[in-house]
């Protein structure tokens, strides 16, 4: 055999090797993936995923100074063990609420394959995540809303002075005496209107133009999301009747919670209640209220609202209790056996 020959032979075998090699490892891999995917949760045609059941799943976007500790320490805490469910805090880093598109997936990923916690409530400052953009039903969404200058005067005096929460823990602005009245005259940073935009982008989600303030377009997805997203949406200054009325229609979760806020004491009912707040002038009352952020974020919160007062007058007799059933089953055919 010549050498060109021989030299042609030991090409076409190192070649058939290298092919034979390469061959066996993809099919080792394809076979290792399929075997990996088995535990995978699987997602089904109708928005679900094996295992997650977006009845059993709470999502407590909760909006900051709008009485969320007391909800969230008072009521989920207390009744997660008694009602059998898992409570789990979203803490976002560096104080963020809007998450990004790959940190969504994420979430939505562990949301509907955590089975080992669901039943769960999950709460944290996070704006609005819509499931179904990643082909899942959305989960129970609630929330609450405040008066948003009272709430922009609980967080100003809250940096200030403090809370009955966290005592002797020294706030960013501690010293700072500086009234509200004074702020706004001098145009400080911190009674910036602009600080007042914050309502309407945890409902309004993570479109880019949710957090550009004066955003009339996120005002708008901000009511709808809360029309067509979220279960109940209560109010900070009555915040009774919002832990009576998800008592009433989600009491897997809030069975006994109305019973049980109205036994615990001052302190434990009213956490983190700003140790000191000084009303605002006349003066400033009317420069505020003459700010379009203001108007639109005061329009959000008469929307939210008007929304939860339609819901609880529609439930409650005039003696305080709830109206019975209002519907029943008849005709049924086939009967049943």
């Amino acid at each position: 055999m010549t050498l060109p020959r021989f030299n042609v032979l030991i090409f076409v075998a190192l070649f058939f090797l290298l092919w034979f090699i390469y061959f066996n490892y993809r099919l080792d891999k394809v076979q290792l993936d399929n075997q990996s995917n088995r535990y995978l949760p699987q997602a089904n045609s109708d928005g679900t995923r094996s295992g997650y059941n977006p009845r059993k799943v709470i999502i407590y976007n909760r909006v900051p100074k709008t009485g969320s500790t007391t909800f969230t320490n008072a009521v989920a805490y207390d009744l997660c063990k008694k009602n059998g469910f898992h409570s789990i805090h979203l803490n976002m880093t560096k104080n963020r609420y809007s998450m990004n598109i790959v940190d969504q997936r994420t979430f939505v990923d562990n949301v509907t394959a955590w089975n080992e916690v669901s039943p769960a409530f999950y709460h944290g400052h996070v704006a609005f995540v819509d499931f179904t953009k990643f082909g899942y039903l959305n989960p129970i969404y609630i929330n609450m809303v405040r008066e948003p200058l009272d709430r922009l005067l609980s967080h100003y005096y809250f940096l200030r002075y403090g809370d009955n929460y966290r005592i002797g823990l020294k706030r960013s602005r501690a010293g700072n005496n500086e009234t509200f009245d004074e702020c706004v005259e001098r145009k400080k940073k911190d009674c910036d209107m602009k600080m007042m935009w914050l309502q309407i982008p945890y409902f309004c989600g993570t479109h880019s133009f949710c957090t550009e303030v004066g955003s009339k377009l996120a005002l708008d997805q901000a009511k709808s999301n809360l029309l067509n997203h979220y279960l109940l949406v209560g109010t900070t200054d009555r915040l009774i009747d919002f832990i009576a009325l998800l008592e009433q229609v989600l009491p897997d979760f809030f069975h006994g919670a109305l019973d049980h806020y109205n036994t615990l004491d001052e302190n434990r009912a009213h956490l983190r209640y700003t140790k000191k707040k000084i009303p605002p002038s006349e003066q400033t009352l009317e420069i505020v209220r003459n700010d379009p952020i203001y108007q639109m974020e005061k329009e959000f919160y008469d929307f939210a609202k008007s929304q939860f007062e339609e819901q609880w007058n529609r439930v409650k007799l005039k003696d305080g209790s709830f109206i019975p059933k209002q519907f029943h089953y008849e005709k049924i055919k086939p009967p049943l056996e």
